[in-house]
């Protein structure tokens, strides 16, 4: 008879951790290290890292799920090389090359045309890609040979730089960009209008919303923590980010405990005097520095939207 194998105890764990995600993993494949190293009972990360980029990807455990949202619409700033030359099918290096050229341009010519890539602009994402056609993801209706077609849509690149080129045959560039944007298909077209042809060579996310490079932990460090520590919440405690790290775009407004527990039941809260808040939409509330709800403020009343319960903080 088989033996069962006896299950590992799941822990509540709160917070944000900010993994350096290595060259050669998904960011699910990441996912599944944490989760196999902490042991949380509820994890996810705040947007997809390919396995051939490196970097910034933010990992929400506990209440910090309810975040995710915040840092997913948040700007995100690459760092990332390109290769002029030669075209693949999936704008990187792992793909068929499909198109060759002998041009390489000059830096004054990359210059002159960065601006046509800024601002608000159209992009065609790459084939390979995670956005769904018919219910089906691209990239698995690329690979099974099919026709993929995916209409253009509106991004925004906030910055656009030419930082070194190492080579006449590599530009490396950085960018801060909105939503939606796919560096892959940005160097593509930058290849594109300069008369040649292109694909990302080596792509590392710098910071995602409100975490950056000085934020980023690897997974043997993690590693480390855990077999130190006296339990996997001890280990991942003490590289954890608060909860409400995510929120720092909204107002924070504090209140009472009695307004707390009217929160905390699912009721509105009149603000009066110096703690009304002033703005409408959304704010978040605490209560003697603790996160409490993410609220909709309107007419100096704040109704919960989000409530928070983090672990040892009742």
């Amino acid at each position: 008879m088989k033996r069962q194998q006896k299950k590992h105890p799941k822990f509540d764990i709160d917070g944000w951790l900010v993994l350096d995600k290595p060259i050669g993993l998904t960011s699910n494949d990441a996912l599944s290290r944490l989760k196999r190293l902490f042991h949380p009972k509820k994890v996810g990360h705040a947007g997809t890292l390919d396995p051939v980029a490196s970097g910034c990807l933010p990992i929400a455990f506990g209440e910090a799920t309810k975040t995710v949202p915040y840092v997913m619409d948040g700007r995100k700033v690459y760092r990332f090389a390109v290769r002029w030359g030669e075209e693949t099918d999936t704008d990187d290096p792992e793909g068929q090359v499909i198109a060759t050229s002998d041009v390489c341009p000059e830096a004054d010519d990359i210059h002159d045309v960065l601006p046509e890539f800024t601002g608000t602009i159209e992009q065609v994402p790459p084939k390979f890609s995670a956005i769904k056609i018919g219910g089906e993801r691209a990239y698995d209706l690329a690979r099974e040979g099919a026709e993929v077609e995916l209409k253009p849509r509106e991004i925004e690149v906030h910055r656009l730089d030419l930082v070194d080129m190492p080579d006449a045959d590599t530009a490396v560039f950085e960018s801060e960009c909105g939503k939606g944007t796919y560096v892959r298909a940005l160097a593509r077209d930058i290849g594109r209008r300069l008369g040649t042809c292109a694909h990302v060579v080596e792509l590392r996310r710098l910071l995602v919303g409100p975490f950056g490079e000085e934020d980023m932990v690897t997974l043997e460090e993690l590693a480390e923590a855990v077999e130190k520590a006296e339990t996997p919440v001890v280990a991942a405690e003490s590289e954890l980010l608060a909860v409400e790290t995510a929120l720092q775009d909204l107002p924070e407004v504090a209140v009472s405990r009695n307004d707390e527990a009217r929160l905390r039941r699912g009721q509105g809260v009149i603000m009066r005097g110096r703690d009304a808040p002033v703005l409408g939409g959304e704010v978040y509330i605490t209560c003697q520095g603790r996160l409490i709800a993410i609220c909709t403020a309107e007419k100096g009343e704040v109704k919960p939207r989000r409530v928070f319960s983090i672990a040892g903080q009742q």
